[in-house]
Protein backbone atom coordinates (compact mmCIF):
# COMPACT_ATOMS: atom_id res chain seq x y z
CA UNK A 1 0.00 0.00 0.00
CA UNK A 2 1.48 3.38 -0.78
CA UNK A 3 2.26 5.58 1.79
CA UNK A 4 0.30 8.74 3.00
CA UNK A 5 2.39 11.47 1.67
CA UNK A 6 3.42 14.57 3.30
CA UNK A 7 3.15 18.66 2.74
CA UNK A 8 5.17 21.83 2.66
CA UNK A 9 3.67 24.87 2.04
CA UNK A 10 4.74 26.96 -0.76
CA UNK A 11 2.95 30.37 -2.19
CA UNK A 12 -0.14 29.45 0.38
CA UNK A 13 -0.71 26.43 -1.02
CA UNK A 14 0.05 22.68 0.46
CA UNK A 15 2.10 21.13 -1.88
CA UNK A 16 2.74 17.37 -1.22
CA UNK A 17 5.47 16.60 -4.24
CA UNK A 18 6.65 19.83 -4.66
CA UNK A 19 9.77 18.27 -6.50
CA UNK A 20 7.41 18.45 -10.13
CA UNK A 21 5.22 21.23 -8.97
CA UNK A 22 7.20 22.84 -11.72
CA UNK A 23 8.75 20.51 -14.13
CA UNK A 24 5.38 20.38 -17.20
CA UNK A 25 6.46 16.99 -17.96
CA UNK A 26 3.40 15.81 -18.83
CA UNK A 27 1.50 18.92 -19.85
CA UNK A 28 2.32 22.13 -21.85
CA UNK A 29 2.16 25.24 -19.10
CA UNK A 30 0.52 27.20 -21.32
CA UNK A 31 -2.41 25.04 -21.53
CA UNK A 32 -3.04 26.65 -17.77
CA UNK A 33 -3.34 30.36 -19.73
CA UNK A 34 -5.09 28.85 -22.92
CA UNK A 35 -7.87 27.48 -20.42
CA UNK A 36 -8.06 30.02 -18.30
CA UNK A 37 -8.55 32.68 -20.95
CA UNK A 38 -11.01 30.40 -23.10
CA UNK A 39 -12.78 28.26 -20.86
CA UNK A 40 -16.10 29.99 -20.59
CA UNK A 41 -16.85 30.66 -24.18
CA UNK A 42 -15.21 26.77 -24.85
CA UNK A 43 -18.19 24.44 -26.21
CA UNK A 44 -16.30 21.10 -24.90
CA UNK A 45 -15.62 22.58 -21.66
CA UNK A 46 -18.75 23.76 -21.17
CA UNK A 47 -20.81 20.59 -22.43
CA UNK A 48 -18.14 18.64 -20.22
CA UNK A 49 -18.59 20.68 -17.12
CA UNK A 50 -22.61 20.56 -17.17
CA UNK A 51 -22.62 16.81 -17.71
CA UNK A 52 -19.89 15.59 -14.52
CA UNK A 53 -21.64 18.24 -13.03
CA UNK A 54 -25.33 15.92 -13.52
CA UNK A 55 -23.00 12.74 -12.50
CA UNK A 56 -21.71 14.40 -9.83
CA UNK A 57 -25.15 15.58 -8.69
CA UNK A 58 -26.23 11.65 -8.59
CA UNK A 59 -23.68 10.03 -6.41
CA UNK A 60 -23.69 12.46 -3.57
CA UNK A 61 -23.58 10.72 -0.11
CA UNK A 62 -27.13 10.57 1.11
CA UNK A 63 -26.45 11.90 4.31
CA UNK A 64 -24.53 14.52 5.76
CA UNK A 65 -21.82 16.33 3.43
CA UNK A 66 -20.00 14.56 0.04
CA UNK A 67 -16.20 14.96 0.54
CA UNK A 68 -15.42 15.45 -3.01
CA UNK A 69 -11.24 15.42 -4.79
CA UNK A 70 -10.24 16.74 -7.92
CA UNK A 71 -7.69 14.97 -9.52
CA UNK A 72 -5.77 17.26 -12.12
CA UNK A 73 -8.29 20.43 -11.60
CA UNK A 74 -6.07 22.78 -13.75
CA UNK A 75 -7.11 26.51 -13.47
CA UNK A 76 -10.30 24.70 -11.72
CA UNK A 77 -13.35 25.32 -14.49
CA UNK A 78 -15.10 22.31 -13.15
CA UNK A 79 -14.76 22.67 -9.72
CA UNK A 80 -16.35 26.81 -10.46
CA UNK A 81 -19.46 24.85 -11.21
CA UNK A 82 -20.21 23.16 -8.00
CA UNK A 83 -18.38 25.39 -5.24
CA UNK A 84 -21.86 26.84 -4.58
CA UNK A 85 -23.13 23.02 -3.58
CA UNK A 86 -23.37 23.53 0.11
CA UNK A 87 -23.57 19.51 0.49
CA UNK A 88 -19.79 19.23 -1.11
CA UNK A 89 -16.57 19.95 0.89
CA UNK A 90 -14.58 20.62 -2.43
CA UNK A 91 -10.37 20.01 -2.70
CA UNK A 92 -8.99 20.04 -5.75
CA UNK A 93 -5.45 18.86 -6.71
CA UNK A 94 -3.26 19.71 -9.78
CA UNK A 95 0.19 18.68 -9.95
CA UNK A 96 1.46 21.66 -11.36
CA UNK A 97 1.35 24.78 -9.34
CA UNK A 98 0.73 27.10 -12.06
CA UNK A 99 -2.50 25.90 -12.56
CA UNK A 100 -3.67 25.97 -8.90
CA UNK A 101 -2.41 29.99 -8.83
CA UNK A 102 -5.42 30.15 -11.39
CA UNK A 103 -7.80 28.33 -9.28
CA UNK A 104 -6.95 29.77 -6.35
CA UNK A 105 -7.19 33.24 -7.61
CA UNK A 106 -10.71 32.07 -8.77
CA UNK A 107 -11.92 30.36 -6.35
CA UNK A 108 -10.14 31.80 -2.95
CA UNK A 109 -12.88 29.84 -0.69
CA UNK A 110 -11.89 26.26 -1.96
CA UNK A 111 -9.25 24.22 -0.47
CA UNK A 112 -6.70 23.02 -3.24
CA UNK A 113 -3.61 20.96 -3.03
CA UNK A 114 -0.50 20.16 -5.58
CA UNK A 115 -0.21 16.43 -5.44
CA UNK A 116 1.46 13.77 -7.66
CA UNK A 117 -1.23 10.94 -7.64
CA UNK A 118 1.34 8.03 -8.59
CA UNK A 119 3.14 9.32 -5.81
CA UNK A 120 1.21 7.79 -2.54
CA UNK A 121 -2.23 9.75 -1.19
CA UNK A 122 -2.83 12.62 0.85
CA UNK A 123 -4.18 11.63 4.31
CA UNK A 124 -8.31 11.91 4.00
CA UNK A 125 -10.62 9.59 2.26
CA UNK A 126 -13.22 11.32 -0.37
CA UNK A 127 -16.83 9.77 -1.31
CA UNK A 128 -16.30 10.95 -4.69
CA UNK A 129 -13.11 11.57 -6.55
CA UNK A 130 -13.01 12.67 -10.14
CA UNK A 131 -10.25 12.82 -12.49
CA UNK A 132 -11.21 14.85 -15.70
CA UNK A 133 -8.81 14.07 -18.68
CA UNK A 134 -6.16 13.14 -16.74
CA UNK A 135 -4.48 9.77 -16.78
CA UNK A 136 -3.96 9.85 -20.18
CA UNK A 137 -0.52 11.87 -19.00
CA UNK A 138 0.63 9.60 -16.34
CA UNK A 139 2.98 7.17 -17.85
CA UNK A 140 2.18 4.64 -14.79
CA UNK A 141 -1.41 5.03 -15.04
CA UNK A 142 -2.18 2.16 -12.97
CA UNK A 143 -0.31 3.48 -10.05
CA UNK A 144 -2.80 6.72 -10.38
CA UNK A 145 -6.09 4.65 -9.69
CA UNK A 146 -4.86 2.39 -6.98
CA UNK A 147 -3.90 5.26 -4.78
CA UNK A 148 -7.05 7.04 -6.11
CA UNK A 149 -8.68 3.75 -5.25
CA UNK A 150 -6.96 4.12 -2.02
CA UNK A 151 -8.45 7.84 -1.22
CA UNK A 152 -12.10 6.40 -1.49
CA UNK A 153 -13.91 5.40 1.29
CA UNK A 154 -16.00 2.04 1.65
CA UNK A 155 -18.49 2.45 -1.36
CA UNK A 156 -16.94 5.43 -2.92
CA UNK A 157 -17.20 6.10 -6.48
CA UNK A 158 -14.96 7.42 -9.12
CA UNK A 159 -15.81 9.42 -12.08
CA UNK A 160 -13.26 9.54 -15.11
CA UNK A 161 -13.00 10.91 -18.72
CA UNK A 162 -10.28 10.14 -20.88
CA UNK A 163 -9.95 10.52 -24.87
CA UNK A 164 -10.70 7.10 -26.49
CA UNK A 165 -9.80 5.72 -29.86
CA UNK A 166 -5.76 5.22 -30.93
CA UNK A 167 -6.98 5.81 -34.40
CA UNK A 168 -8.07 9.02 -33.24
CA UNK A 169 -4.57 10.13 -32.31
CA UNK A 170 -3.36 13.55 -33.99
CA UNK A 171 -0.82 16.45 -33.33
CA UNK A 172 -3.00 17.63 -30.73
CA UNK A 173 -2.16 14.48 -28.43
CA UNK A 174 1.45 14.98 -29.08
CA UNK A 175 1.02 19.20 -28.23
CA UNK A 176 -0.94 17.76 -24.95
CA UNK A 177 1.76 15.23 -23.78
CA UNK A 178 -0.92 12.16 -23.91
CA UNK A 179 0.61 9.01 -23.45
CA UNK A 180 -2.31 7.26 -24.96
CA UNK A 181 -5.68 7.24 -25.86
CA UNK A 182 -7.97 4.52 -24.23
CA UNK A 183 -10.25 1.81 -25.46
CA UNK A 184 -12.96 1.09 -23.32
CA UNK A 185 -12.08 -2.73 -23.05
CA UNK A 186 -8.59 -1.20 -21.29
CA UNK A 187 -9.76 1.08 -19.17
CA UNK A 188 -12.53 -0.80 -17.83
CA UNK A 189 -9.85 -4.05 -17.07
CA UNK A 190 -7.04 -1.27 -15.67
CA UNK A 191 -9.89 -0.04 -13.42
CA UNK A 192 -10.55 -3.44 -12.41
CA UNK A 193 -7.48 -4.37 -11.75
CA UNK A 194 -6.65 -1.69 -9.33
CA UNK A 195 -9.64 -1.71 -7.17
CA UNK A 196 -13.02 -0.60 -8.79
CA UNK A 197 -15.98 -2.14 -10.59
CA UNK A 198 -17.74 -0.72 -13.48
CA UNK A 199 -21.21 0.99 -13.01
CA UNK A 200 -21.31 2.71 -16.23
CA UNK A 201 -19.56 3.67 -19.27
CA UNK A 202 -20.32 5.78 -22.37
CA UNK A 203 -18.84 7.41 -25.02
CA UNK A 204 -18.94 11.22 -24.86
CA UNK A 205 -18.48 13.58 -28.09
CA UNK A 206 -20.60 10.60 -30.22
CA UNK A 207 -23.00 13.15 -32.58
CA UNK A 208 -20.37 15.27 -33.21
CA UNK A 209 -17.81 11.89 -33.73
CA UNK A 210 -18.01 11.60 -37.57
CA UNK A 211 -16.77 15.63 -37.80
CA UNK A 212 -14.05 14.89 -35.02
CA UNK A 213 -12.89 11.98 -37.22
CA UNK A 214 -12.52 14.05 -40.32
CA UNK A 215 -10.62 16.81 -38.07
CA UNK A 216 -8.23 14.60 -36.64
CA UNK A 217 -7.52 12.65 -40.47
CA UNK A 218 -6.68 15.60 -41.83
CA UNK A 219 -5.03 16.97 -39.03
CA UNK A 220 -2.10 13.80 -39.77
CA UNK A 221 -1.26 15.06 -43.15
CA UNK A 222 -0.09 18.68 -41.71
CA UNK A 223 3.10 19.99 -40.71
CA UNK A 224 3.77 20.93 -36.88
CA UNK A 225 3.41 24.59 -36.36
CA UNK A 226 6.89 25.86 -34.86
CA UNK A 227 4.99 26.92 -31.89
CA UNK A 228 3.66 24.52 -29.86
CA UNK A 229 1.35 27.20 -28.10
CA UNK A 230 0.12 28.65 -31.10
CA UNK A 231 -1.20 25.38 -32.60
CA UNK A 232 -2.71 24.25 -29.32
CA UNK A 233 -4.73 27.80 -29.56
CA UNK A 234 -5.65 26.94 -33.18
CA UNK A 235 -7.19 23.78 -32.62
CA UNK A 236 -8.91 24.07 -29.61
CA UNK A 237 -10.03 28.01 -30.48
CA UNK A 238 -13.41 28.27 -32.60
CA UNK A 239 -15.76 31.36 -33.93
CA UNK A 240 -18.77 32.03 -31.50
CA UNK A 241 -20.97 31.29 -34.43
CA UNK A 242 -19.18 27.76 -34.48
CA UNK A 243 -19.55 27.19 -30.44
CA UNK A 244 -22.92 27.88 -30.15
CA UNK A 245 -23.66 25.10 -33.18
CA UNK A 246 -21.35 22.27 -31.43
CA UNK A 247 -22.63 23.01 -27.77
CA UNK A 248 -26.23 22.27 -29.37
CA UNK A 249 -24.74 18.95 -30.80
CA UNK A 250 -23.24 18.19 -27.53
CA UNK A 251 -26.31 18.48 -25.43
CA UNK A 252 -27.66 15.74 -27.32
CA UNK A 253 -24.94 13.60 -25.73
CA UNK A 254 -25.47 15.14 -22.35
CA UNK A 255 -29.40 14.26 -22.84
CA UNK A 256 -29.14 10.63 -24.11
CA UNK A 257 -26.43 10.37 -21.17
CA UNK A 258 -28.54 11.81 -18.74
CA UNK A 259 -31.33 9.20 -19.50
CA UNK A 260 -28.51 6.52 -18.93
CA UNK A 261 -27.89 5.69 -22.64
CA UNK A 262 -24.13 3.95 -22.83
CA UNK A 263 -23.04 5.30 -26.15
CA UNK A 264 -21.10 2.94 -27.84
CA UNK A 265 -18.30 5.05 -29.85
CA UNK A 266 -17.34 8.93 -29.40
CA UNK A 267 -13.88 10.65 -29.14
CA UNK A 268 -14.08 10.59 -24.72
CA UNK A 269 -14.75 7.37 -22.56
CA UNK A 270 -16.74 8.81 -19.41
CA UNK A 271 -16.99 5.88 -16.53
CA UNK A 272 -18.56 5.96 -13.15
CA UNK A 273 -16.79 3.19 -10.94
CA UNK A 274 -16.99 1.95 -7.26
CA UNK A 275 -14.45 1.07 -4.73
CA UNK A 276 -14.99 -2.34 -4.37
Amino acid sequence: MSDTLQYSIVDGIKCYSPEVASDYTDYPDSGFDLTDKNAESSFWVSSRNRLFKGIVQRHLAPTGKTKFLEIGCGTGDFIHQIAQNENLEITGSEIYLKGLVYAKKNLPNVDFVQFDVTQGKIGEQFHIITAFDVIEHIENDGAALSNMSQMLNRDGVLIISVPQHMFLWSKLDEIVKHKRRYSRRELVRKLKENGFEISYATSFVFILFPLMLISRLFDKGRDQSPSAEKALEKRVKFSDSLNVIFDLFMRIDEFLIGFGASLPFGGTLVIVAKKR
